[in-house]
């Protein structure tokens, strides 16, 4: 796990142990559990799913008390099914009640996008479309989202508005045509002596071909239906990568992937992914 994920996990972590001990702490641990009791558990996996986000939830423990011991029992990206163990923990009782919600917060939220994610990368099988995320993800766990879709067998299409240029109706709207705005976009490049990809994004065969004539990085076929679609893909020819976006759900992907699109980009996998069931259980 790279340095930037953990440094922007314990960010989170300690704002979400701040959120929840507040100004008392964890008042009802303290009242029921004995001074330097010590107990163990394990994560037990209640449903089908991918798991990520194992040093996440072990960085939760080990943030509350270092003594806590982690074993982990599976890997970031690994399948899992209900019954299976992915961690065992052990330590002091109250520091183990303390982290148990906050670590289960990370692992299941992240667990879930990775588990959504690999639902809809295998709808892609047999086909070259990749599977891409976008920004829609929740403000602060853009990092930790990412990561996730990764270890779900997705990829990254950029981090934020800093590390590829996405050309987009408003922006070719403000610029006053695609021409415009990628002539812009180029000049802004070459006068700062940076590079990018440069994306636009397409509703009609007219922009594709504007586009195409630009030879730009990539064109985006936006919330196109699926004959124009596959009139696209027949038009750039190979020539330049096609991005299919807007309406990617289950029961459209492998149609949009069949249209012979070379990514496909998808908000659900970081805005509507539900958890994966997972408990911790204290050992008696």
């Amino acid at each position: 796990m790279d340095e930037l994920l953990l440094q922007q996990a314990r960010t989170l972590i300690s704002l979400a142990l701040e959120e929840d001990l507040g100004p008392r702490g964890d008042i009802t641990s303290a009242a029921i559990t004995p001074l330097r009791s010590h107990i163990t558990g394990h994560f037990l996996i209640k449903a089908d799913g991918v798991i990520a986000g194992l040093e996440i939830a072990e960085l939760v423990f080990q943030t509350v008390d270092t003594s806590i011991q982690c074993e982990r029992l599976a890997q970031d990206g690994d399948r899992v099914k209900p019954g299976d163990i992915v961690m065992n923990v052990a330590g002091p009782a109250t520091e183990l009640l303390i982290a148990e919600r906050t670590a289960l917060n990370f692992l299941c939220r992240l667990s879930g996008i990775a588990s959504i994610t690999r639902t809809y990368a295998d709808l892609l099988a047999g086909t070259k479309a990749r599977l891409l995320d976008t920004r829609k993800t929740t403000p602060g766990w853009r990092v930790l989202d990412k990561y996730a879709v990764r270890c779900g067998g997705g990829y990254n299409h950029r981090m934020g508005l800093y590390d590829m240029v996405l050309i987009k109706d408003n922006h070719i709207v403000a610029a006053g045509s695609i021409t415009a705005a990628v002539e812009k976009c180029r000049s802004y490049l070459r006068e700062r002596q940076f590079s990018a990809l440069i994306e636009v994004e397409a509703k009609n065969r007219a922009e594709v071909q504007e586009a195409l004539d630009l030879a730009v990085d990539r064109i985006m076929l936006d919330n196109m239906s699926l004959a124009l679609m596959k009139s696209c893909v027949r038009l750039v020819d190979g020539r330049i990568p096609l991005e299919a976006s807007g309406n990617i759900n289950l029961s459209t992907i492998r149609a949009v992937a069949e249209t012979g699109v070379d990514l496909i980009s998808c908000g659900r996998l970081t805005h509507s992914a539900p958890i994966l069931d997972i408990s911790l259980d204290l050992l008696p």
